[in-house]
């Protein structure tokens, strides 16, 4: 049997795949790994650790095919990872400088109030990259190691110092490390690091000057569908790495998304994509103008806009491991269930600020309209329609920058999108349906399409055009329950509480 293979390296745990030609799940294995927090805000990985698990991930998961199928035969693999996090390793020695930076950590606050107080906004590189000053971005993460990293400032100094994504991470280690691994990333990859032309996909030069990098610090950038490099060694040594691209924008390939159609994948955050075709769309609404992918390195690129929010399934997890609200993150179904409404609770999980439309790294999270008749169903059934808020919030503001008057439906994939409440809250609040297909795991689907597009695997019609049309009919869809009326004034009353999670960084000591 001949498969495609994906590593799916997110931001809690590390996934290998395995796709037969049909498209069909083989075989997989998962291992999460730890969350370093040394400080409120900050978010750290080990990068070493996540490397030991795309080992393991892959010994185990072609161990488990192979005993379906003894003569199974890899043809390549696609890689997507968790974007903007953001790391340092030295080249001499291959050995990371520092724990990698993850996109949800928030330590670049003050650089970045001290850029957009220097730029005079904080959409001076929107031109340019498509995306404004933040914490979430890379370019911030790397002045940041640089600039209290006594390694990464002697590794610069030195020349000898690297800085990538996790994508770059891995396929340098997968090819080789000190012993001539690739130094490549690719434009999707390279589109969220803010340093990267998105008109021309390159890297900015006045962008590098002002961040203090250079190219020879930094991967190539490559389109997402094309052989980069060979495995040196293990189970899968001499198989082309063929795919990469960051994990929203395979999920989009994997959810076969066509221009003017749009998918919101439900993690750790939840991550709402307008495919928008060959036309980078110049946000106006707080959105981000950011690539969709490039199938091989002639293609014409494809963009997308994007409303990024930070938190998802992490409030799920807030709930259970924090809160002790509930036994699972399956049982926050269950818990809001057992309320017919959230009795007048209204939830804003900003944990470390809002990202899209609003880019408040000042918010703080919020619980309002609590009384003695509160339970903690109303709580939980709060937090669940917090996320479908945010996804309403997003979903207008692109409206308005696409100049569409509505959408037929919406995708969706992701762990949290199991939970057929919230599903059910989601079609309510947007007023469409909602459509979720049988095999949630689109991200890594989407990078072995990536893999197997660029190896001849299959067509780029088979995945994209008149081809696809028999692929995407097994789904679930979840339609509007709830009346227009009922839906704008809860949101309302919402976004009204929206406000008052502004302005509480530091709360006590203002």
């Amino acid at each position: 049997m001949r498969c495609i293979a994906a590593l799916d390296q997110g931001t809690q745990s590390t996934r290998f795949l395995l796709y037969n030609p049909n498209a069909e799940l083989v075989a997989s294995h998962h291992l999460e790994f730890e969350q370093i927090t040394r400080q409120p805000g900050w978010v750290e990985h080990d990068p070493l650790e996540i490397w030991s698990t795309v080992l393991q991930c892959v010994e185990n998961g072609l161990c488990t095919a192979r005993r379906k199928h003894a003569d199974l035969e890899v043809v390549a693999l696609g890689i997507t990872n968790q974007r903007e996090t953001t790391m340092a390793w030295d080249r001499r020695t291959g050995q990371p400088l520092y724990n990698a930076i993850v996109w949800l950590d928030r330590r670049t606050s003050a650089i970045c109030q001290r850029l957009t107080k220097e730029l005079g906004s904080g959409d001076a590189f929107r031109g340019t990259t498509g995306l404004p000053v933040s914490t979430y971005f890379s370019a911030f993460k790397w002045l940041w190691l640089l600039e209290n990293v006594e390694a990464v400032a002697a590794a610069r100094a030195e020349g000898h110092c690297m800085v990538g994504t996790m994508d770059a991470w891995l396929m340098y280690n997968l090819t080789g490390g000190v012993n001539g691994g690739i130094f490549v990333t690719d434009v999707s990859n390279a589109a969220r690091t803010c340093l990267m032309d998105i008109h021309s996909r390159r890297w900015d030069p006045a962008l590098l000057e002002r961040f203090q990098l250079s190219t020879d610090m930094l991967p190539c950038i490559c389109s997402n569908a094309e052989v980069y490099g060979r495995i040196r060694d293990g189970p899968l040594a001499g198989v082309p790495i063929a795919g990469c691209l960051g994990d929203q924008q395979a999920a989009m390939l994997g959810q076969r998304c066509r221009p003017m159609e749009a998918k919101n994948t439900y993690g750790t955050g939840c991550f709402l994509l307008l495919h928008t075709g060959t036309e980078a769309v110049a946000s106006q609404a707080g959105l981000l103008t950011t690539m969709a992918y490039q199938l091989g390195p002639e293609e014409p690129p494809q963009y997308a806009l994007e409303g990024s929010i930070a938190i998802a399934g992490a409030g799920v997890s807030w709930l259970r491991d924090r809160m002790g609200l509930i036994d699972s993150a399956a049982d926050s179904e269950a818990v809001a269930s057992s309320v017919a409404d959230t009795g007048g609770v209204y939830f804003v999980p900003a944990f470390g600020g809002l990202l899209a439309p609003h880019w408040r790294d000042d918010a703080r999270g919020v619980i309002l309209g609590l009384s003695s008749y509160t339970s903690r169903g109303h709580i939980v059934r709060a937090l669940l329609e917090a996320i479908t808020w945010q996804t309403k919030e997003v979903l207008d503001a692109m409206l308005k920058d696409a100049k569409q008057t509505g959408f037929k439906l919406l995708r969706v994939d992701g762990g949290a999108s199991q939970n057929n409440l919230l599903m059910q809250l989601q079609a309510d609040a947007i007023q469409i349906p909602v459509r979720r297909p049988k095999h949630l795991e689109t991200t890594s689907l989407g990078a072995a399409f990536a893999a197997g597009i660029a190896t001849g695997f299959w067509s780029k019609d088979w995945v994209l055009g008149s081809g696809a049309t028999n692929q995407r009919e097994d789904h679930t869809d979840f339609t509007p329950q709830v009346d227009r009326e009922t839906v704008d004034r809860r949101f309302r009353c919402w976004q009204k509480a929206v406000v008052r999670s502004f302005d509480l960084e530091d709360f006590e000591r203002q």
